[in-house]
């Protein structure tokens, strides 16, 4: 299956594309700080997932896997932050953890999948 067709890729990825938009009213002193820190967060979970597909072996696989799980709770970090800095409205916040916590769970779920298997 060709990583487009993922899911979890198709649902990460639209979320780091809200995480572009919400940061781009951010002010202008955090462009170098948490909005870049957010976007590289955001961005690195469908990347992850990206490269899974290049890897060879289940212990690849699974550790690709595990950065993007990292990615995801990096960028939920930073969310919460923006909301609590004011930056983020809450009901923008809630939306966005809405998504992030869907596709953690899909991401959990692969992984116990592919454990289960070792």
């Amino acid at each position: 299956m060709n990583w487009k067709e993922l899911t979890v890729w198709q649902k990460s990825h639209q979320l780091a594309l809200e995480v572009y938009k919400v940061t781009s009213s951010f002010p202008k002193e955090e462009i170098y700080t948490l909005v870049s820190q957010l976007r590289r967060s955001a961005t690195l979970v469908p990347a992850n997932i990206v490269e899974v597909q290049s890897r060879n072996t289940t212990k690849e696989y699974l550790q690709f896997l595990y950065n993007a799980r990292g990615s995801l709770e990096e960028t939920r970090y930073h969310l919460l932050l923006s909301r609590d800095l004011d930056y983020l409205s809450p009901f923008g916040y809630e939306d966005l953890e809405a998504g992030y916590e869907e596709v953690s769970k899909m991401l959990n779920r692969l992984i116990s999948r592919i454990e289960n298997k070792l």
